[in-house]
């Protein structure tokens, strides 16, 4: 017999594990867009399938379940039905002996409140809601909804400068995107069920690197309209609005209240992860369609009013962002040394790098932007750089990758550590952190466990400075003051990105949902020009002139997921050049040849359609 041949699973235990991690990767993968009666019904069904049959509410009762919420899938239930479903499943919860049974009854019941309309609409019509339709997974996922299949295939052929022409007919930063985005795309990628979800980021990046957006022509703007459209702020929200209404044919004037475009992108996010001039390539490619001007050094709501604005555009697009500080209440935080860690990286972004030279800083946070004031010290030279945060590791908000560089750069985390007060000197300037431990504890309604504090001693960090990274705010008290209306400092709008109060007033990025992602910036910005397009009496359409290649067979061979490398820790530490190295021809290929093109093949429908 031969010594190479390969081992087999041992046992039954083993044996079920490899379904086992099969039937992961299927729940990993589920389609977006399906009804969600029925997914439901799958996790029921899987429920009833571990019960170990002891106590009866578990035994019995699921099956019950089953055959209710059955009857109401095929339109054969009532409201009786519902109220039937309804008292067996709290009956359920409350009796089981284990989370076998009370966890699939609580989710059935949380299920039949979240989905409240589509269970209705299967009693009083006897079928899905008309939104009930799968659709192309990544598309879906993504804020912008861009053509995902159709540019990685135009990555397959070549044809880089049709992929950053597909990308930009719904998002004008691809090469932003390229580089920062979180990816959204891939998380229920089809690909999960043979291996892994596609790199299409790294793909994004790959076209970016191969063909500058700004070589790239713009489509041809539309007929002059004559409507003047006021956009106030020039980072990706309001930029992304400003390209399509420019195209629709709107002259746009943006008021910028800095020195260059860009927002956060610009004044935020660190050389390391996104270099200036290769913002500049989006934005420069952005102005190219000529209907844009910029005016520079502009404060809404101080140099100019914004009743000025409302009396002479024929609509104002708000995307201000949220570049305020959120303030720590904490004892000491006036101390000298004390950073808004926001301030701190408008400044690296302005250019003017602090000079930790042998200096001990404490970041507090564990966001991103924590993360990208960590690695930014290190850069800075400081001799040592803690991240403290209240939460555990795996509870960081942070991507995963960023904690990891970061880490990887020499910084330290402390976690489940709340600060507690800053101590200073008799000169007023910091000395150390005090911490109070935490231990997690039950989960908040944001499904992540709180901490509390533990039956521990204090602890004492000793730091030169402190860096406050515990997310950001919006200065809306100008626009609340000209009757726009917010909650918790965010405007509230419809979904199609108006203020209703307020007729031509529109408003969407970070200052509507608060710090979010750069994706669902431009996807705000997207939505609000086809909206303030509508209000003024248009229906215009940005095409493509692009040919989406033929799809070729699918390749169903398990293969690796093609990541990117990064430069050594130990060199790019020292200085702002880009961390992560550019993906090869021969990984490029090899990853869009992975693709099952969703979009021919068998898994749903292109929202929208394809032009």
């Amino acid at each position: 017999m031969s010594k190479y041949k390969l081992e087999q699973p041992g046992n039954q235990n083993e044996k079920l594990q490899l379904l086992y991690n099969k039937f992961k990767q299927k729940i990993e993968s589920y389609p977006v867009g399906v009804c969600p009666l029925t997914v439901q019904m799958s996790l029921l069904q899987t429920s009833k399938n571990q019960t170990c049959g002891k106590c009866v509410p578990c035994r019995d009762g699921l099956v019950q379940l089953e055959k209710l919420l059955q009857e109401i899938i095929d339109g054969n239930g009532t409201k009786n039905t519902l109220r039937e479903l309804k008292v067996l499943a709290e009956y359920i919860r409350d009796n089981a002996d284990c989370a076998i049974g009370y966890e699939p009854a609580d989710s059935m019941l949380k299920g039949m409140e979240l989905f409240k309309e589509e269970y209705l609409n299967h009693i009083i019509m006897h079928v899905c809601g008309e939104e009930i339709q799968q659709k192309v997974p990544c598309i879906a996922m993504c804020p912008s909804h861009v053509d995902i299949p159709g540019y990685l295939a135009l990555i397959g052929e070549e044809d880089y400068a049709g992929a950053v022409n597909l990308i930009r007919k719904e998002n004008p930063f691809p090469t932003a995107c390229a580089m920062i985005c979180e990816h959204p795309c891939e998380e229920h990628c089809r690909r999960s069920m043979i291996d892994s979800p596609l790199n299409i980021r790294g793909l994004k990046k790959f076209a970016v690197d191969q063909m500058a957006a700004d070589l790239v022509p713009v489509p041809e703007v539309n007929v002059a309209t004559g409507r003047k459209i006021a956009v106030v702020g020039g980072g990706p929200s309001g930029m992304t609005a400003a390209y399509f209404l420019a195209l629709m044919g709107h002259k746009v004037i943006i008021y910028e209240e800095n020195v260059k475009l860009g927002g956060m992108l610009r004044y935020g996010i660190p050389n390391y992860r996104f270099p200036k001039d290769r913002l500049d390539e989006d934005i420069r490619a952005i102005l190219s369609t000529g209907n844009i001007d910029v005016k520079y050094n502009v404060t809404v709501g101080k140099e100019i009013a914004i009743q000025e604005l409302y009396d002479n555009y024929d609509a104002v697009y708000i995307a201000i962002g949220a570049q305020a500080a959120k303030k720590l209440s904490l004892e000491g935080t006036n101390s000298s040394n004390v950073f808004s860690a926001v301030d701190m990286l408008r400044g690296v972004g302005y250019g003017n790098l602090p000079d930790y030279s042998g200096k001990r800083v404490v970041v507090i946070g564990g966001g991103n932007v924590a993360m990208d004031c960590a690695r930014t010290a290190i850069r800075c030279k400081a001799e040592e750089v803690t991240i403290v945060y209240r939460r555990r590791q795996e509870d960081m908000t942070a991507l995963a990758t960023e904690v990891e560089g970061a880490i990887r750069e020499g910084v330290e985390l402390v976690t489940l550590q709340a600060p507690l007060r800053i101590e200073a000197d008799d000169s007023g300037t910091c000395t150390a952190l005090w911490i109070q431990p935490q231990i997690i504890g039950t989960y908040d309604r944001n499904g992540r466990p709180r901490p509390v504090n533990a039956k521990k001693s204090p602890n004492k960090i000793p730091c030169d400075i402190i860096l406050i990274a515990i997310g950001q705010d919006i200065e809306s008290e100008p626009f609340e003051q000209f009757g726009i209306p917010v909650d918790g400092n965010c405007f509230i709008t419809t979904n199609q990105c108006e203020v209703k109060v307020k007729p031509g007033i529109f408003a969407g990025g970070d200052c509507v949902t608060g710090p979010a992602t750069v994706i669902k910036a431009v996807g705000a910005g997207k939505t609000a020009a086809y909206a303030i397009d509508e209000y003024l009496g248009y229906h215009h359409k940005i095409i493509s002139e692009v040919r989406i290649p033929d799809a070729r067979p699918n390749h169903r061979m398990p293969t690796g997921r093609v990541n990117f490398t990064e430069r050594e820790a130990r060199v790019r530490k020292l200085d702002f050049l880009p961390v992560e190295n550019e993906m090869s021809f021969e990984e490029a290929m090899q990853e869009t040849s992975r693709c099952l093109r969703c979009d021919h093949y068998g898994c749903g429908v292109l929202e929208g359609g394809r032009d």
